[in-house]
């Protein structure tokens, strides 16, 4: 099975009710306002999914509701986040098995793997499905890195096929392009990095603002793809402060108000995670209003690069 590794995929958000259950209903409305702006794959159970306070069933129940709503238009890949090799090779068959078109993996959880357990981590899982992985690569938040060393031994794995790019680092993409060529497919991590990281060569962006602010974000992927720079920096210029609310300890929680102010989610989180509060709350609004009151007019971006591979 083969994923074309490119363009924007939101890592979106879990929707739940007030009384703590899965809401299908309003999961749905934003999953159709990400196709409906154009986006190019779906990526769900990440930390914006909130995915360590999931069930197994909920997690079965969220891909096979996300393969009905997309229809085959975009893929959908589950997150893996694991705390022993076993678990992620049942998560694997799992999602599978529920129709998920590609997997998004983190190294061993909890554990500090050293670099040849963690080769042989993602090896093992890589080995026990046919689907396509993603490696998220994100030693800032996860305490782990995977270096280019790693994914010299990680690429003998044919599925093992592109990389969640969270280092932080923007001459990473130059690295691993120099390296790998394409056969290592970069996708970048990180919001308030997403412009650079695609100028210096990223294939595509696994993005979070994008769960409230859909046409936006994909407009900027398109604009720059297309060579038209200067349009694509003015809305991205616009964005940064919003952006910047992924790159926080609390980005579920600022993420999910951005939602409700964009009419396509709720505050609602699964504890320990409260709605933010106070003076937090407050500040997270003003970023939120005054992005809404200077929400630039798009240019037309959705066909701009019909039929035109990277």
């Amino acid at each position: 099975m083969q994923i074309n590794w490119e363009g924007v995929m939101p890592a979106v958000t879990t929707k739940f009710t007030q009384d703590d259950k899965l809401d299908l209903e309003l999961f749905e409305l934003n999953i159709k306002a990400q196709l409906d702006a154009g986006v190019h794959g779906i990526v769900l159970g990440g930390t914006l999914g909130e995915a360590s306070t999931l069930s197994d069933e909920e997690k079965s129940t969220l891909t096979r509701k996300t393969v009905e709503i997309v229809a085959g238009k975009v893929p959908v890949m589950m997150n893996i986040a694991e705390q022993t090799t076993k678990g992620a090779i049942v998560a694997a068959k799992k999602a599978e098995e529920d129709g998920a078109s590609g997997l998004m993996m983190l190294p061993p959880m909890r554990y500090k793997a050293s670099d040849r357990e963690v080769v042989a981590y993602f090896k093992a899982v890589a080995q026990s499905t046919s689907l396509p992985i993603m490696v998220y690569n994100n030693p800032v938040d996860y305490k782990i890195e995977v270096t280019l060393d790693m994914f010299e031994e990680l690429l003998e794995e044919p599925n093992i096929q592109a990389v969640k790019e969270s280092t932080r680092d923007i001459s990473n993409v130059t690295r691993i392009k120099n390296r790998f060529g394409d056969r290592l497919k970069i996708m970048t991590g990180v919001d308030t990095l997403a412009l650079e990281s695609l100028l210096m060569g990223a294939d595509g962006w696994v993005a979070g603002l994008v769960c409230a602010f859909p046409a936006e974000t994909v407009a900027i992927y398109e604009l720059q793809k297309a060579g038209r720079i200067a349009e694509a920096l003015e809305i991205y210029r616009w964005f940064l402060p919003l952006l910047e609310l992924d790159i926080d300890a609390q980005l579920v929680q600022n993420i999910k108000l951005a939602e409700v102010h964009t009419n396509i989610g709720s505050e609602f989180v699964r504890a320990p995670r409260l709605p933010l509060a106070g003076a937090r709350r407050e500040e997270v609004l003003q970023i939120i209003k005054k992005g809404l009151e200077t929400r630039p007019e798009l240019p037309e971006y959705k066909n701009l690069n019909a039929g035109v591979t990277a």
